[in-house]
C-alpha cells in the first residue's frame, strides 16, 4: 500500500526521501526490531507486531508519539476517535499510525432470528434466551473457533463480557496488578461463557473447530450468531463465500449485562498491524512529510483499492458494500474503545488463554479453572 502511495499521492515525498522497504517474516519481526533497537538503528517506520514490545520501546524513548509528529500539519486530525481511544488502551499513548482498524461484536443471521420469532437481543439475558430458543428449535446458536491458536474465538466472548460487567478498564487493572483473573468478578465472566459451552450453544466440539470452519458455518446459514471482528468483511463481501447473502447479516454490539459498569457504546477495537514511528522521525523533516502524506491518503486508498477500513480519516468519499458501510457507521459512532481479553498479556498467557478457551466453549473447563490457568502465566 505504501509502495502505491509512493508512486502517486506521495511521489513528491518519495523523491525527497526514496522509499526503501525491508521484508521480514512475521514470526521474526519482534526479534529483528529488538536487535535494531539495541543497535540504535530502528528504521523510520516499522510494524507494531507485539504491543508489549512497542510499550517497552516507548519507555526507552525509542519511538515517537504520532500526534506530536502530525501536530500543526494538514494531517493533525487524521486519526478517527475510535482509533485514538484504542491506541490509548493498547499502548498507553498514541504510538501507532492506525493503518488497520477492526471493530468486534456479534454478527447474526436475520433470517434465522425472524424464522424463530426472535427480536434482536439488546441485553445479555435476551441474548442467552435467544440461544435457548434456537437450541430447542434444532438450530446451532453460535459458531466460533476454539481449536489451538484459534481459541481466541471463544476467549473474545470472555473479554467482551468482562468489559460489560467490570467496565472498560477491566484488563488494564490486571496488567497493572490492581486485580487478578482469579478474583470473583473475573471468574464470573469466564463462567458465564462456560455455561454457554455446557449448554452446547457453541455447537458440537468447538474446541476442534478452526477459524475458516467457523466462518463457513455462519455464512452457509448453519449457525445464528458469531462473535467476530470486521476483518471478516473480506468473506462477508465475497458472494462465493457468503451463501446467505449480505442482506441476511446484521451486527450487534456486545450487549449490556444487568448491573454492569460497562455499556454497549464501548466498542471492542483492535488496530491490527499498524505503523510505529521511530523517535528519529521527530527530528527528520523529510520523514515527517512522509508520515503526513501517509496519514492523509492511506485511509482512502486502502478502502478504495482493497476494501480495508483503517483508523484514518478519508480524503475522499469511497463507495463501499452495505456491510462495510455498517462497520463504518459503528466506527463513527464510537468515541471509546475497549480491548480484547489477551491484548495486554505476555505471549505465554496469550497461549494459555487461546489453548484453553476451546475447552470452555465445549463445556469441558469451568470458568474458575480457565482463569487459574491463564493467571498462572501472568506471574
Amino acid at each position: 500500500m505504501i509502495t502505491s502511495l509512493s508512486e502517486d499521492q506521495c511521489a513528491t515525498q518519495d523523491e525527497a526521501l526514496p522509499l526503501d522497504i525491508t521484508e521480514q517474516a512475521q514470526e521474526s519481526v519482534d526479534q529483528q526490531i529488538q536487535l535494531l533497537a539495541g543497535q540504535g538503528a530502528l528504521p523510520d517506520l516499522f510494524p507494531a507486531n507485539t504491543p508489549d514490545l512497542i510499550r517497552e520501546l516507548a519507555e526507552n524513548d525509542q519511538v515517537a508519539n504520532v500526534q506530536d509528529v502530525l501536530a500543526g500539519g494538514d494531517a493533525a486530525d487524521a486519526m478517527v476517535p475510535a482509533a485514538e481511544s484504542a491506541a490509548d488502551q493498547i499502548f498507553g499513548d498514541q504510538l501507532v499510525l492506525p493503518v488497520e482498524l477492526n471493530i468486534e461484536g456479534i454478527w447474526f443471521n436475520k433470517e434465522i432470528l425472524e424464522a424463530n420469532g426472535i427480536a434482536v437481543p439488546q441485553t445479555w439475558d435476551e441474548l442467552v434466551a435467544a440461544f435457548e430458543t434456537l437450541q430447542a428449535a434444532g438450530v446451532q446458536p453460535i459458531t466460533n473457533a476454539g481449536s489451538g491458536g484459534d481459541g481466541w474465538g471463544i476467549s473474545r466472548w470472555i473479554g467482551a463480557y468482562l468489559f460489560r460487567t467490570i467496565g472498560p478498564d477491566a484488563m488494564r487493572a490486571i496488567a497493572d496488578g490492581e486485580a487478578s483473573l482469579t478474583d470473583p468478578e473475573y471468574v464470573e465472566a469466564a463462567q458465564a461463557i462456560a455455561e454457554l459451552g455446557e449448554a452446547g450453544y457453541f455447537g458440537p466440539a468447538p474446541n476442534s473447530i478452526d477459524y475458516a470452519t467457523a466462518i463457513n458455518t455462519f455464512l452457509t446459514g448453519e449457525a445464528a450468531f458469531m462473535y467476530m471482528g470486521s476483518w471478516a468483511l473480506a468473506d462477508f463481501n465475497d458472494p462465493e463465500a457468503n451463501q446467505i447473502g449480505e442482506d441476511a447479516i446484521g451486527f450487534l454490539p456486545f450487549p449490556e449485562v444487568e448491573g454492569g459498569e460497562g455499556n454497549s457504546d464501548q466498542t471492542p477495537t483492535n488496530l491490527g498491524t499498524s505503523i510505529v514511528l521511530s523517535s528519529a522521525v521527530a527530528e527528520e523533516e523529510q520523514a515527517q512529510a512522509w508520515v503526513e502524506c501517509i496519514a492523509s491518503n492511506y485511509g482512502s486508498v486502502a478502502l478504495r483499492d482493497h476494501g480495508q477500513i483503517t483508523g484514518l480519516q478519508l480524503a475522499e468519499e469511497v463507495e463501499v458494500p452495505p456491510l462495510t458501510g455498517l462497520v463504518q457507521d459503528q466506527i463513527e459512532a464510537t468515541d471509546e474503545s475497549v480491548l480484547w481479553f489477551e491484548a495486554l498479556f505476555p505471549a505465554s498467557a496469550t497461549t494459555a488463554s487461546q489453548q484453553n478457551a476451546g475447552l470452555v466453549g465445549s463445556g469441558q473447563m469451568s470458568g474458575e479453572d480457565f482463569m487459574s490457568a491463564v493467571s498462572a502465566e501472568l506471574g
